[in-house]
């Protein structure tokens, strides 16, 4: 198993692979944005994570770019060139964010689902 050098890493993306995302195109997003790093000589700069469920099932398909705290929704492979270019140039990707870290809080884009509070969740399956 390799351990990469994340030395020269400047943005970690996390690719959801849960369910709902997978129903919805989540390998092909994988492998696209991959494959689009991969042919511009990027993956010093660029490191990917195929995660499992990210929690935001509404937004499918969800992409996570940190340090920067920038969760996007409705990413399909078509978008994997856009969403890289935005990467390289270190700017977001504006059209596709969900969510964005101000240093204290993630703040929702206008239009997005807010979702359930994490303790709310508790409290339903607590009552099931």
């Amino acid at each position: 198993m390799a351990t990469w050098d994340l030395q020269t890493t400047e943005h970690h993306v996390l690719i959801c692979n849960g369910g709902s995302c997978n129903q919805f195109g989540a390998e092909e997003l994988t492998q696209a944005i991959r494959s689009e790093i991969s042919r511009r000589e990027l993956d010093g700069t660029i490191h990917t994570t195929r995660t499992r469920c990210n929690g935001r099932c509404h937004d499918k398909c969800v992409v996570i770019d940190y340090p920067k705290g920038i969760w996007y929704k409705d990413l399909k492979p078509e978008d994997a060139h856009l969403f890289v270019d935005s990467l390289h140039a270190n700017e977001n990707f504006s059209t596709k964010i969900s969510h964005s870290f101000n240093g204290e809080v993630f703040e929702r884009s206008t239009g997005v689902v807010k979702g359930v509070a994490k303790d709310s969740e508790k409290v339903s399956k607590a009552s099931k």
